[in-house]
């Protein structure tokens, strides 16, 4: 069977199906009730839930990217991050670098403190001394980073 007749066949059974349909259709229109109206407390309940939803999706996506650290092209050319750690529940220690040096701060909910300061150094990865620390200086950092937050619960515990 080739194409064409295969076309037409269809053609055909479509056809006959659309009439047939036709015909048994009332031809005198009936008397239909209206649809009640679309607007009144439920379309405006719907209306705001949906408003609600959509700005409680923009928010998380916004606190999402906030936390995560999502934020590309965000800041200039004198400041950047160069590393974030999550120290405690609201603390965390970041390396920020600010022309060529580095510095490490201490960031709490409400104070943002100075740790240490040096200078800045490339991004490779430093080979370890015997202690297992990237840098012989670390030993001090450490005790000074123990010190700066010995001091921050002391703050906190007196208020």
């Amino acid at each position: 069977m080739s194409w064409l007749r295969l076309a037409r066949l269809a053609a055909l059974t479509l056809f006959g199906v659309c009439a047939s349909a036709a015909a048994t259709l009332p031809t005198v229109p009936t008397v239909v009730a209206e649809a009640p109206p679309a607007y009144g407390w439920a379309g405006l309940l719907q209306t705001a839930l949906g408003l609600a939803l959509v700005i409680a999706l923009i928010l998380f996506c916004a606190w999402a990217m906030r936390r995560f650290g999502l934020q590309a092209g965000v800041g200039n050319r004198f400041l950047k991050v160069i590393s974030s750690v999550m120290v405690g529940q609201r603390e965390r220690v970041v390396i920020v670098e600010v022309g060529d040096a580095w510095l490490v701060l201490g960031v709490s909910a409400g104070r943002v403190s100075a740790l240490h300061t040096m200078t800045a150094q490339g991004r490779t990865e430093m080979p370890l001394t015997a202690t297992g620390d990237s840098d012989p200086s670390a030993g001090a950092f450490a005790k000074s980073l123990r010190e700066r937050f010995s001091q921050f619960n002391q703050l906190r515990k007196k208020d």
